[in-house]
């Protein structure tokens, strides 16, 4: 008979770890999904998932998703990353591929230059795999994409759009023209309207950071971007949630390559 786990138990101190902290996930390769939709996704998509973590009494089992584990009464709720976790937390392996691998096939890809608010990450991998991009690369620095707030907020994205860490230097000598956004004209940049650009060649869309964006010192002669791109607009907002500036970018590719 299964033994439920206690909140002491070295197993469960170390899920803790998993879903508290980046550098548990990254040196052991692991991470946590959380909940019976993802993570019959993530094994839908041929994901590597290790171990499932119910409460005491679960009869919650997902086929496919590793042997289960349950956790001793209320303990479940307080390891979990929510106020209300949902069984199962499903711990996963992190795949391989590198970005050189995947940028050398890419055709269509999304740059997240210092991307911090892991809320954001989650709806732009969203949009991006529905507008059928190839993949979403993260620069050093950028929020940890198997944070459990990037991974619930992906609705299951993140399973289907390889994520890669590469710099844009990378990404350009991979071949593929880089274009920034900006809100607003900058001395020395050729800025043209999204809608008025091509973008059918291997491109990426690089978006900056939420409250920098990209460095200003960038231009038409300095920097890594070759193509600079804006969102017209009407209204008086100054620019577009970065998140909501990528959907429309992207699904505009995606217009543009039908």
């Amino acid at each position: 008979m299964m033994t439920p786990l206690s909140m002491n138990n070295s197993t469960v101190q170390a899920l803790r770890k998993l879903l508290a902290q980046r550098s548990a996930r990254h040196d052991d390769g692991r991470f946590v999904i959380e909940g019976p939709v993802s993570t019959a996704e993530a094994v839908a998509a041929g994901w590597n998932c290790l171990m499932q973590f119910v409460p005491e009494g679960s009869g919650v089992r997902i086929e496919g998703a590793g042997p289960v584990q349950e956790l001793a009464d209320g303990v479940f709720e307080r390891v979990g990353s929510t106020k209300n976790p949902q069984a199962p937390l499903t711990v996963c392996e992190m795949p391989t591929a590198s970005s050189a691998d995947v940028l050398r096939d890419a055709s269509f890809v999304v740059v997240l230059d210092q991307l911090n608010d892991p809320g954001n990450l989650g709806t732009i991998l969203r949009s991006a795999e529905a507008a059928g991009a190839d993949a979403v690369v993260l620069t050093p620095g950028s929020v940890d994409v198997y944070n459990p707030k990037v991974v619930r907020a992906s609705a299951s994205a993140i399973f289907h759009v390889p994520v890669v860490t590469a710099t844009l230097e990378q990404v350009a000598d991979a071949g593929l023209t880089l274009a920034g956004t900006t809100s607003h004209a900058f001395p020395g940049r050729s800025v043209v309207a999204h809608t008025a650009a091509d973008l059918t060649g291997r491109v990426a869309i690089v978006m900056g950071n939420e409250a920098a964006g990209l460095p200003d010192e960038w231009n038409d002669e300095v920097g890594p971007i070759g193509l600079w791109l804006t969102i017209p607009h009407r209204g008086r907002t100054e620019s577009l949630n970065v998140a909501m500036a990528t959907t429309v970018l992207v699904f505009e590719v995606a217009r543009q390559r039908t």
